[in-house]
C-alpha cells in the first residue's frame, strides 16, 4: 500500500485534512491514535520543516514493518519528511514536553 508521492503540505490544516481523508489507509498500518507535534502543531511550519506525528498503535500491531511502511506511506502522502515517534521511543528528558505539546487529531 502506498500513496503517490504529493504537493508538500504546507499548514497545519491542509495536514489535517490530508490524514483525515487517509485514516482507512492509516488504520491499516495499526494506528489506533495519531497526534501532530512541533512546528506543525502550531502552525509555524518553513519549507524544511518535516512533520512530527506521535502514533499510538493498536495492541499487537506495533511490529517494525507497520512502522516502516507508516513512514513511507505518510511521507508520500504529505510530500515532506516525517519523523515518527512512539510511547516507547519518547526519551525520559524530551518525553514530558512533547506529551504536553501534542494534538491528537486521530483518535
Amino acid at each position: 500500500m502506498s500513496a503517490s508521492r504529493q504537493q508538500p503540505v504546507t499548514s497545519k490544516g491542509d495536514l489535517i485534512h490530508r490524514l483525515s481523508i487517509n485514516e482507512p489507509s492509516l488504520r491499516r498500518f495499526g494506528v489506533q491514535r495519531l497526534g501532530l507535534f512541533g512546528s506543525f502543531r502550531h502552525n509555524r511550519p518553513t519549507p524544511s520543516s518535516d512533520v512530527d506525528l506521535y502514533v499510538e498503535f493498536i495492541p499487537g500491531q506495533a511490529t517494525f514493518d507497520h512502522f516502516m511502511d507508516l513512514s513511507f506511506y505518510c511521507e508520500s502522502m504529505l510530500g515532506r519528511r516525517v519523523e515518527i515517534i512512539t510511547p516507547h521511543s519518547l526519551s525520559p528528558h524530551l518525553g514530558p514536553h512533547i506529551l504536553r505539546d501534542i494534538e491528537y487529531v486521530l483518535g
